[in-house]
């Protein structure tokens, strides 16, 4: 995303968040909820979170044509398909034919009835294979959302173009990109619940087939506001992650979002994939000018590009990709507070968070944005925030340190001033996490503290 001070394309995905908040409706009761909250405790968190990962889950839910495919990193996969369905790509105009297999999930019923919910998935997608992902809720008044279009995913970019879908909505939720949103949250109407439907694609007559481990949603109502409590430092500790400029790479293919200007969001992804070992062999690299320095950001900002979104900051398309490295899984959610990201980092996990803010906002950073992802790999004794941010001229230039009390406002805000002086939209606390397929007891721990599994 470009770093300029100007309304972007992710400024409409938290548009929701920045309309004036009322207090949630009680969630309406759906045939078939599989995961009822405790109606005697309240949520810890404006967040819930919920992935099907496991042999257990995948047996759960509703399948035609699709299998539940045991072993180490059970998932997914397409058994006996159900039939042929013709796709025509609208990035491409090409019509192909594609046999698939579907499996829909339990009814999920938030914990916190939500005004958005953006769904992750971690899938192998070989050459030939390609999946949807959709989503179906019931709002808090009891009527339901159509079938909602969340990502046409591919790992490659030669079948189909990997894409979002405009234009999806009933007049009271839109589908912005990657996020579901209720157009009205000050109406009081949230979602209650939710199901998603996967479908996987071949083409017709092979064997080979896409394998899905990791399917789930992250729901949120995060509450209005300009300004965050501030949190109490409590760890200083610094994680080794590599770090790449996305400024090296302007003009480099301009045909994904204008080169690497836009680039924040696949730059540090790569960054994190790199920190877990994640590596891409010379033949992957292969298709990058060998003159250019770091051509894995180059592959990064390929392999993340959303053609429909026309930018490299698809969210999930961002942690799908993280995950078809092996041993790696990817989650997008949101945080409640720098806190959070200390328990992660004590556990070495970096993490990708997505903030906007004025030039003067944010000291030392030398500019401002309407939407810019950095990696939160540490803090320093004094609790400041210690971040590889790509929007640096050079490569040993990313590594900055930011004031804590105005990094932690800058990203967990709702609302916020351009410059212009009108009121828009923050993102609320977004980021994403990339950790171990196997990850250790005290990994597991400091993800399930901040809500994820």
């Amino acid at each position: 995303m470009s770093r300029a001070e100007l309304p972007s394309r992710r400024t409409v995905l938290t548009v929701a968040v920045a309309a004036a908040m009322a207090g949630s409706s009680g969630p309406a009761a759906a045939d078939g909820t599989t995961d009822a909250a405790d109606p005697g405790q309240a949520p810890v968190r404006p967040v819930d979170n919920r992935a099907w990962t496991s042999y257990a889950d995948w047996c759960t839910g509703s399948a035609k044509g699709a299998r539940a495919a045991g072993g180490a990193r059970p998932g997914l996969a397409i058994g006996t398909p159900v039939g042929t369905t013709e796709y025509t790509d609208p990035h491409t105009g090409k019509k192909a034919a594609w046999e698939y297999a579907t499996w829909t999930s339990p009814v999920h019923r938030l914990t916190v009835p939500a005004t958005e919910v953006i769904a992750s998935w971690n899938a192998h997608a070989p050459g030939g294979t390609w999946i949807q992902i959709e989503s179906k809720g019931t709002y808090s008044d009891g009527t339901d959302t159509p079938w909602y279009v969340l990502g046409r995913w591919a790992a490659g970019d030669q079948d189909i173009r990997r894409t979002s879908v405009d234009d999806q909505t009933d007049g009271r939720s839109t589908v912005w990109t990657d996020t579901f949103a209720v157009d009205d949250p000050a109406s009081g109407l949230r979602l209650a619940s939710y199901r998603l439907r996967l479908t996987l694609h071949r083409k017709p007559g092979s064997s080979v087939t896409p394998t899905v481990w990791r399917l789930g949603a992250m729901g949120s109502d995060v509450p209005d506001r300009f300004t965050v409590p501030a949190s109490t430092p409590g760890l200083a500790r610094e994680l080794t992650v590599p770090r790449y400029s996305q400024e090296t790479h302007v003009g480099q293919y301009p045909e994904y979002d204008n080169g690497g200007e836009a680039w924040c969001s696949p730059t540090s992804s790569q960054m994190i994939i790199e920190y877990w070992g994640g590596r891409l062999t010379p033949q992957q690299l292969a298709w990058v000018n060998p003159e250019y320095a770091d051509p894995q950001v180059c592959h990064a900002a390929r392999f993340t590009y959303d053609y429909q979104y026309a930018g490299c900051g698809n969210w999930p398309f961002n942690a799908a990709y993280a995950a078809t490295f092996k041993g790696l899984q990817g989650v997008v959610t949101r945080l409640g507070s720098l806190t959070d990201l200390e328990t992660l980092i004590a556990a070495g996990i970096p993490a990708i968070t997505s903030q906007s803010f004025l030039k003067e906002e944010l000291t030392g950073a030398g500019y401002g944005t309407a939407g810019h992802l950095m990696t939160v790999v540490g803090f320093t004794a004094a609790g400041d925030v210690i971040a590889n941010d790509p929007a640096s001229p050079s490569n040993d230039k990313v590594r900055r340190i930011y004031q804590r009390r105005e990094w932690e406002n800058i990203w967990l805000r709702t609302k916020r001033y351009n410059a212009s002086g009108k009121v828009v939209s923050g993102t609320g606390g977004v980021c994403y996490l990339y950790f171990p397929a196997y990850p250790t007891a005290a990994q597991r721990a400091a993800l399930a503290a901040v809500g994820v599994r």
